[in-house]
């Protein structure tokens, strides 16, 4: 499974763990990864991800859009230097907050 889910304790704040490629293969599983998350704090850790492409980043606008939140609220965890640089490319340090 490439995309896992992990509820906090505080059950107000949800991580989507990524693994492998985040590409259009993974399309249904992330989007059922989030769809219940409205109002939650949302965390994707990328710790275990080794690719992302434009389906990639694209997923991650859609989810942006689908939550309904703004810029900077969504946290992008563990990337490792080959997605931080598509991400800073892509200039997504000005949409999500990149760690």
């Amino acid at each position: 499974m490439a995309i896992s889910r992990e509820e906090r304790n505080d059950g107000k704040s949800v991580v989507i763990h990524v693994n492998g490629q985040f590409d259009f293969s993974v399309v249904q599983e992330f989007r059922d990864a989030y769809k219940d998350c409205q109002g939650k704090d949302i965390e994707v850790d990328f710790r275990g991800t080794e690719y992302i492409d434009s389906a990639g980043l694209g997923m991650l606008l859609n989810m942006q859009t689908f939550l309904n939140k703004k810029e900077g609220d969504i946290r992008l965890t563990n990337t490792m230097p080959q997605i931080k640089r598509v991400l800073v490319i892509a200039r997504f340090e000005k949409k999500f907050i990149i760690e």
